[in-house]
């Protein structure tokens, strides 16, 4: 009886698996991230509703709707690939057919499989199946930041001077699915019917926050303050998916947008920060000069509303600044500190600046190259014909006439002089100057 049981089994198990059949999949929501393809049977109309769900007969079509990409396994590997819209007949199936190919090879290619399911008890000893993944962005995953993420404020580049803060802040971010063949084999697998994202989206977030510091750590090196965080949305995002190459990496997700407001820092991180700004800019010698004038007017206004007579008052303001160490106009006369931000050291008389690497020096020859100091044009005009400086009307070389009418040109920066001073280059080949009306001599 088993084996008739079994020769009845294989017989109606393969004729109701030669109907080509029609896999579809219906739109997939935001909170489906992977589903089972489904056979249309319609129950009232169709012959065939006792097929093995997980057989595809050779000629059978398969529809890929817009955000969809269509995997096909068999045996658990992935065969087939498809991730554009359209219709597809697939037919290449180890399934056959009468109904699709030749007539005459697909009744052999049945009996062959008639044979084959008869030894495994009428069963099909196959499995093929078709998977549907969301390739849509997937939206609204929030997040925030339970403990403070540090980050390095810098307040002034030239000295270096960087401060830690402690970072709060909270947005939204969305990603998306860019490798569904890494996804099903590292994530989901077999499902049976459906992948929801809640299964994934806890994991997600904790590490998204986990590698949220050091995506941040590269706005920090750029100088970019806490507050101008929201502005460098991107470059967040980017970080973060280099960041994540090792986790979302190897199961082909991504990040694909985030938004976030502005970070939160604390009172007393935000008074020192405040500080330290201020001291900064007090380095620069102009600042503190201002600072300075605008600190005595309003001494000398208080002063004179004194009320114990204005003399008194201003001796005060005179105590002050003598205390100080330096009154305004020592200030003033102050050249300001070499290296320091904002300061300024006048040259020395003799200053030059090379024609050759442009560094700024003194004495006769550049330290840095060794060209020689330029020597200082010798006043006159340059004769036209012989190229000799004249003072006079005439050359003394040749005789030949000073041109008039055509103005002569010298370059005022370096007193270089071409050869015709009548017909000057457009720069200096010296110093680089342009000529203009300046260098008319």
């Amino acid at each position: 009886m088993g084996l008739i049981k079994a020769l009845t089994g294989a017989v109606g198990g393969v004729l109701a698996d030669q109907w080509r059949e029609y896999f579809y999949c219906d739109a997939l929501d935001k909170e489906i991230l992977v589903a089972k393809g489904q056979k249309r049977i319609s129950q009232s109309r169709s012959s065939n509703t006792k097929g093995e769900d997980n057989i595809i007969s050779n000629g059978s079509l398969i529809a890929v709707n817009e955000g969809q990409c269509m995997i096909i396994v068999e045996q658990g590997k992935v065969v087939e690939v498809c991730a554009e819209p359209g219709e597809f007949s697939y037919d290449t199936s180890t399934e056959p057919s009468i109904f699709a190919g030749s007539l005459g090879q697909s009744i052999i290619n049945t009996f062959k499989t008639l044979g084959k399911r008869f030894t495994f008890g009428g069963d099909t000893a196959k499995d093929q199946r078709i998977y549907y993944f969301n390739t849509k962005e997937i939206l609204d995953n929030k997040f925030g930041t339970a403990n403070p993420v540090p980050f390095k404020v810098v307040i002034n580049e030239q000295l270096g001077y960087k401060l830690s803060v402690d970072l709060r802040f909270n947005g939204t971010y969305s990603y998306k699915i860019v490798d569904p063949i890494l996804f099903y084999t590292n994530v989901c697998g077999n499902v049976t019917k459906e992948y929801n994202r809640s299964e994934i989206d806890g994991q997600l977030k904790s590490e998204l926050i986990f590698h949220l510091q050091p995506a941040l750590s590269v706005l920090s090196a750029n100088g970019v303050s806490y507050d101008q965080i929201p502005a460098h949305h991107v470059e967040v995002r980017d970080a973060l998916n280099r960041e994540l190459v090792n986790d979302w990496g190897r199961r082909g997700i991504e990040v694909f947008s985030m938004t976030f407001g502005v970070p939160s820092i604390p009172e007393d991180q935000r008074k020192k920060l405040t500080e330290w700004e201020e001291t900064s800019m007090s380095l620069d010698p102009e600042v503190r000069k201002a600072r300075m004038v605008g600190g005595t007017v309003t001494a000398m206004n208080t002063a004179a509303g004194n009320t114990n007579g204005a003399m008194t008052g201003f001796m005060g303001v005179g105590m002050a600044m003598n205390a100080g160490g330096a009154g305004n106009s020592e200030l003033f006369t102050s050249s300001g500190t070499s290296g320091v931000a904002g300061g300024y050291t006048p040259p020395a008389p003799d200053a030059w600046t090379c024609p050759t690497c442009g560094k700024k020096v003194s004495g006769k020859f550049c330290p840095e190259c060794g060209t020689k100091k330029p020597e200082a044009a010798p006043e006159g005009w340059t004769c036209p014909k012989c190229g000799k400086v004249n003072k006079g009307k005439f050359c003394v070389e040749c005789g030949a006439k000073k041109p008039d009418g055509a103005p002569l040109y010298r370059c005022d920066k370096c007193g270089w002089e071409p050869a015709d001073p009548t017909k000057p280059p457009k720069f200096c080949p010296q110093c680089g100057d342009k000529f203009d009306d300046s260098d008319v001599k």
